[in-house]
């Protein structure tokens, strides 16, 4: 249950409520408002005199149901706002990895000299195998943050786990919480204390529910900046490298007010498809992508296989704004 305080509650006052219910405190649209568990079906009668509103849900996705906000939040990464009426699609593009100055620097000038506002790039990246390239770390942060004061981006980037969550919050302008982090409650729980926007990657083998519970860790912990970012399921299929799952999209769209943003570049596992499953995406009137462009994909030292080179890229960027246009919105 959300119950929204009147706007004569004073701070102490809404504290001392919140912790006689054991319930969550936090202040949105000028208001103090109580978050409950959804066992809780009833309006405490002590409350009742101190309630502007209250909403009854059947399940613990609260925050971010369209039955409490009818619109989708608007988020501003950078200087750029999507959700709410914007009409924006932001596109998100870089390397898989931060792999040397030169490498993100090739890719910076790409975007810049397309008029594109946000770069992505992993510097702590969590490889399945230990052999694997693990990232810069905290020198590839270093590099992010040199091209953005450069070149003027939003810096999206990943967080492992919770021992660098600091660093990431310090030197990006989206935490993003990759699939094999989403359950990870050091990263979430720090990611709620900030305002920052938080890009919240849905597990591979994570339902719908389980996704937007994750992100009503943080807008229950005082962040309401989080968008969900759908990039493939683990199904039976091995000829692609997960499954893309847009009925999954359809269902946040409907019944959530979370932007999303759809990552192909993981999804299919291959460069070759990532054009036709970015067409689609845009197709649904998304708020964002997530696409992995590198210099030279074949000497990249992670996801080599579904990385796009420049030139194909920009081909797929000039694809996608007629296509942005049909369904009445922009590539930002």
């Amino acid at each position: 249950m959300i119950i929204r305080l009147k706007n004569n509650i004073l701070e102490t006052q809404a504290a001392q409520l919140a912790a006689e219910h054991q319930a969550f405190l936090i202040h949105e649209d000028g208001f103090f408002q109580l978050i409950t568990g959804s066992g809780v079906k009833e309006l405490p009668q002590n409350l009742e005199a101190h309630t502007e509103q209250f909403w009854v849900f059947n399940d613990d996705m609260q925050l971010a149901s369209k039955k409490y906000r009818a619109t989708t939040r608007e988020v501003t990464i950078g200087n750029v706002t999507i959700g709410g009426n914007t009409g924006n699609t932001l596109l998100i593009a870089g390397p898989c990895s931060v792999e040397s100055e030169e490498q993100i620097r090739q890719s910076s000038e790409l975007l810049k000299g397309l008029g594109l506002t946000a770069l992505r790039g992993g510097c702590y990246k969590p490889r399945t195998s230990p052999y694997s390239f693990q990232g810069l770390g905290l020198e590839g942060l270093k590099l992010l943050a040199k091209m953005r004061e450069e070149y003027g981006f939003a810096v999206v980037t990943e967080a492992r786990d919770a021992t660098h969550i600091d660093e990431i919050i310090e030197y990006s302008d989206v935490i993003q919480i990759g699939a094999k982090a989403m359950y990870d409650q050091g990263i979430l729980r720090a990611s709620a204390k900030t305002q920052k926007p938080v890009l919240l990657k849905r597990g591979f083998g994570s339902t719908l529910q389980e996704t937007v519970q994750a992100a009503e860790f943080m807008l229950s912990g005082g962040n309401p900046n989080v968008v969900i970012c759908e990039r493939g399921l683990r199904t039976f299929e091995t000829k692609t490298r997960f499954t893309l799952d847009l009925c999954g999209v359809a269902y946040l769209k409907e019944y959530t007010n979370l932007p999303v943003i759809l990552d192909p570049s993981h999804a299919m596992g291959y460069a070759y498809g990532v054009p036709d499953l970015a067409r689609a995406c845009v197709a649904m009137g998304i708020d964002g992508l997530l696409i992995e462009t590198h210099p030279n994909p074949k000497v990249a030292k992670s996801d080599a296989s579904q990385q796009l080179n420049h030139q194909e890229f920009e081909q797929l960027l000039g694809s996608l704004r007629p296509v942005a246009a049909a369904v009445g919105r922009k590539i930002v």
